[in-house]
């Protein structure tokens, strides 16, 4: 397993950086090697992110001294996504698990063996992996897309019609700290969420994906009266501290793919940026 690192940056320094500069600290790319384990670990608040593609391998979960732990699950708690339609089976501890297109796999702190292959090979999956650091065990537990808690928001009108697919939640799939979850836009809807907000207590990572070739998302960034923005392809990251918001327009529909950790999971604890305060 390879671990990208990135540091945590202050809002008055993120003011000045260059776009390119901007991309090497929030941005992550090249997400979904073959038969490899490389994830990014955020000093944000300690997340690790990243794709798993397994095609003929079996791709292990191991710890390590970047972890300081001799399992990956020792101290940590995991969610998985399959954005593929190709199914994969994850086996924890000699428990195994399909993942159909969309599903989730919550894994609790303890596990001490996790492996993921591809039920067939010559049609391999893709799996979005989140991670936290976790201070007690809960059962681990698969989330269908059907059986997950679902919020429909937005309108035509505005161009943020969606439905937010919640599975790992506080009552619903309960946690450490992990919170997971995946918003489906409707045709001809562009905007992720508007106004935006902040939540000072939980940062958060977004994958977009679900996206044409040409497509691209405009992914804000910034604090409300200093926003900067993103240029995202398919498939590609961003890293949101907890002082930053995180909002989005696309040229044309996406998916995309939320975990937050942090002080707390309280999902509608947020403080909202009016209009008139965004510069």
């Amino acid at each position: 397993m390879k671990l990208n690192i990135y540091y945590g940056t202050h809002p008055q320094d993120a003011m000045h950086y260059t776009t390119e500069r901007l991309r090497g600290e929030y941005l992550l790319q090249n997400l979904f090697p073959a038969d490899e384990v490389i994830l990014n670990y955020s000093h944000n608040d300690r997340i690790i992110a990243g794709g798993l593609k397994p095609v003929k391998k079996t791709l292990t979960l191991p710890g390590g001294k970047e972890l300081g732990t001799d399992t990956f699950f020792e101290r940590r708690e995991g969610g998985l996504i399959n954005i593929s339609p190709n199914a994969a089976a994850v086996t924890l501890d000699g428990t195994e698990y399909t993942l159909n297109h969309r599903d989730c796999l919550y894994i609790g702190r303890g596990v001490k063996e996790a492996g993921i292959r591809a039920k067939d090979p010559a049609n391999p999956p893709k799996l979005w992996f989140n991670s936290t650091p976790a201070h007690r065990d809960y059962p681990s537990r698969l989330i269908t897309l059907e059986d997950a808690n679902k919020i429909h928001l937005g309108s035509l009108e505005q161009s943020n019609k969606r439905t937010i697919n919640q599975y790992i939640v506080p009552g619903f799939c309960d946690s450490c700290q992990l919170t997971m979850g995946m918003t489906m836009l409707e045709p001809n809807c562009m905007w992720n969420t508007m106004p935006c907000h902040t939540h000072e207590r939980r940062m958060e990572v977004y994958f977009y994906f679900d996206m044409d070739e040409n497509t691209r998302v405009f992914h804000l960034m910034g604090k409300p009266d200093e926003t900067r923005h993103i240029v995202m392809a398919n498939e590609e990251a961003v890293i949101s501290p907890s002082w930053s918001i995180h909002s989005g327009v696309g040229t044309s529909r996406y998916s995309f793919i939320w975990g937050m950790c942090g002080e707390n999971q309280i999902f509608t604890d947020m403080d909202v940026c009016a209009m008139s305060d965004m510069k």
